[in-house]
């Protein structure tokens, strides 16, 4: 648990968001790895290499959809007073 909060916290902009689309990319990336070793004997490898494309490509959109609608701008603080006499 504080191994994710440690990722979540990354002080660059827009951090927590990459760091989130970064870490679901590399669980579908794993999920893709093991869908390819576990269909070796019974598929042939063009079909194999489809479906673990079709994997992938579902990985780096939610990864993208992940950084793109959280690293929104970040709303801006009050002008600096202005004195009038």
């Amino acid at each position: 648990m504080a191994f994710t909060a440690f990722i979540l916290d990354i002080s660059i902009p827009g951090g927590g968001p990459l760091a989130a689309g970064a870490v679901f990319f590399v669980v579908f990336a794993v999920v893709a790895y093991v869908a390819f070793r576990l269909l070796k004997k019974t598929v042939k490898m063009a079909f194999r290499m489809a479906i673990v494309a079709a994997i992938l490509l579902v990985a780096v959109a939610g990864s993208l959809s992940f950084w793109w609608f959280n690293s929104g701008s970040t709303p801006k603080g009050k002008p600096p007073a202005s004195r009038s006499k």
